[in-house]
């Protein structure tokens, strides 16, 4: 059979209608009348709506009824995939310690200078084999799956260096391949200074009379501006030419890469052919949602703390046609113990599209479910939830530069769907931590039945 026909709906959120921002973000484009259908033919959407339009669309296109597995919708809601935009899949160990350590006052910045962090992450995945690298991102896809997510973007980024980056790139190739969540492949060779070029900095230190030959101002006394040469004469030719990685990404953080830094590496990889994204702005302002608007990247992610100047560069790329979507992680701020989260309202107010995401990551949000990110967001940002379901479906694809196959259901588009056991949209963030995905159909085939 090559059909899918999910009956018995009682709303179809389709998302149509392309990007959402501004009043628009809060269209989910819900269709609450009738009994409700959703057709799918060779893994894409056919016809969506009430079930009798949907059988005589079936019926003009010479479909015979009995070539579609039916799937009861049980008066459920019906969505698009969900889509996380930000995560860092592929990592070895867990950081338990440090976030006890934080709930004892230690700052992030803090804990990454004395080598801990990302860079113990670092040490961890550097030294674990392919198999239990495989092995632990196919257990969190599981469980991203049974809560949703049909597609998600995945980073390097705790190797830093060139072959370990492009070992982790492989990795996620072969996930993506083995399915059903398709990844999407993000070099971050750039998200922290590996404890390599500090020590060789420290040594060409030792060796050198600073007060005499001023070797501290020389290239040798700088670990992050060697780790940057590194990367754009090193490591991203390398990742070129693997040819498997989408997207380039930058950590635009004060104290780990600056907005120059930053606008060097992502030139370079703009030069070979690589799509942008930019870590911005988490911590403090860097620059960061300037340079993702003046480059052209197709997302800034985090903006906890952009600048004015900063905000309002996205808003006119916006308006200019060239949006960057501003993807939020919520959750991070949440588990790190902020009081403080990124300015969600003002990015909607002022017409910039807001995806959410969860950073999957295992020092600062380690967590597995695009709802929960919702619900943070609904209770700590401010979003409604019409609001947030735009964000990890429709323009989190836009962010990933899909939003022409998936992120809405609409005729021609990958059938990625989730039935949900609850019948309205605004259920799936109000059931705090909850697990409502009850089928999860990817191009066409159910790949998650709760039962």
């Amino acid at each position: 059979m090559s059909g899918l026909l999910i009956e018995n709906a009682g709303a179809i959120a389709t998302l149509a209608g392309g990007l959402r921002r501004g009043p628009s973000q809060s269209d989910a484009a819900v269709v609450s009348v009738g009994s409700l259908a959703v057709a799918c033919w060779d893994g894409r959407i056919l016809a969506a709506g009430t079930a009798d339009d949907v059988t005589r669309q079936i019926a003009a296109k010479g479909l015979p009824l009995n070539a579609f597995h039916r799937v009861d919708g049980r008066g459920g809601l019906v969505t698009p995939g969900l889509v996380d935009a930000h995560t860092h899949l592929l990592f070895a160990g867990t950081r338990e310690a440090e976030w006890q350590l934080r709930s004892r006052g230690a700052g992030y910045l803090e804990a990454l200078a004395a080598g801990g962090g990302i860079l113990s992450t670092v040490a961890a995945t550097r030294a674990a084999s392919d198999e239990e690298l495989l092995a632990g991102g196919r257990a969190r896809l599981n469980q991203m799956l049974a809560n949703g997510t049909t597609t998600a973007e995945a980073k390097s980024g705790y190797a830093l260096n060139v072959g370990g980056e492009l070992r982790l790139l492989e990795l996620v190739a072969r996930l993506s391949h083995a399915g059903p969540i398709e990844l999407v492949p993000t070099f971050l060779g750039a998200h922290a200074v590996p404890a390599e070029f500090r020590l060789r900095a420290a040594g060409a230190l030792a060796a050198a009379d600073a007060s005499v030959t001023g070797a501290t101002t020389g290239p040798a006394a700088d670990p992050t501006e060697a780790y940057v040469a590194d990367v754009i004469a090193v490591q991203l030719p390398a990742v070129a030419r693997q040819g498997i990685a989408r997207f380039c990404d930058v950590f635009c953080e004060r104290g780990v890469f600056s907005a120059d830094q930053s606008r060097r590496i992502l030139r370079a990889a703009a030069d070979l052919g690589l799509a942008l994204r930019l870590h911005a702005d988490e911590l403090a302002p860097s620059g960061g949602a300037e340079l993702a608007a003046v480059l052209g990247c197709l997302s800034a992610d985090h903006l906890g703390a952009p600048s004015e100047a900063g905000i309002a560069a996205l808003a006119r790329a916006a308006e200019a046609g060239t949006p960057v979507v501003a993807t939020l992680l919520p959750a991070t701020s949440w588990f790190l113990g902020k009081h403080h989260f990124a300015p969600a309202r003002r990015f909607i107010d002022a017409g910039v599209p807001v995806a959410l995401a969860t950073d999957l990551n295992p020092g600062t949000s380690p967590t597995l479910s695009l709802p929960l990110v919702m619900s943070i967001a609904c209770v700590e940002m401010g979003l409604s939830p019409a609001e947030a379901l735009s964000a990890v479906t429709i323009n989190a694809a836009h962010s990933l530069g899909m939003a022409a196959e998936i992120g809405s259901i609409e005729p021609g588009k990958q059938a990625d769907l989730v039935v949900w056991s609850v019948p309205t949209l605004e259920q799936i963030p109000y059931w705090l931590g909850g697990s409502q995905a009850r089928i999860v159909v990817k191009r066409g085939v159910p790949v998650f039945d709760r039962g």
